[in-house]
């Protein structure tokens, strides 16, 4: 997996012209780049992502980014009273509780 920038990006061979072809994920924005070799794929993808940004400064469009920090949750509305209730018993807001309990389960241990 290559990263730059907060950008990351997918390589897969193409047989049919002999290349490496990468796209970069989690954007709805398409960026792509191709190469022959490993070292020519990393100075491609990030040519790529500096093209884009480039591009998007100069049609004064702000860049898709990969996670903007914003999720929308569909859950069922009892998990959500007892979340409501387990915040607001631990004098946090809705929001910080449920992204520290999310924190404590992702979090890899020491």
């Amino acid at each position: 997996m290559l990263e730059y920038k907060g950008y990351r990006a997918e390589v897969e061979f193409d047989d049919s012209v002999r290349a490496f072809v990468g796209y970069v994920i989690d954007t709805r924005d398409q960026i792509t780049f191709q190469a022959t070799s490993v070292d020519e794929l990393e100075v491609e993808f990030r040519r790529s992502v500096d093209d884009y940004l480039e591009w998007c400064k100069s049609d004064g469009v702000d860049p898709d980014k990969p996670y903007s920090g914003n999720l929308v949750l569909r859950i069922p509305e009892a998990l959500h009273r007892e979340l409501a209730h387990a915040a607001a018993d631990a004098g946090a807001s809705l929001n910080s509780y449920i992204s520290h309990q999310l924190q404590k389960t992702t979090r890899k241990p020491s």
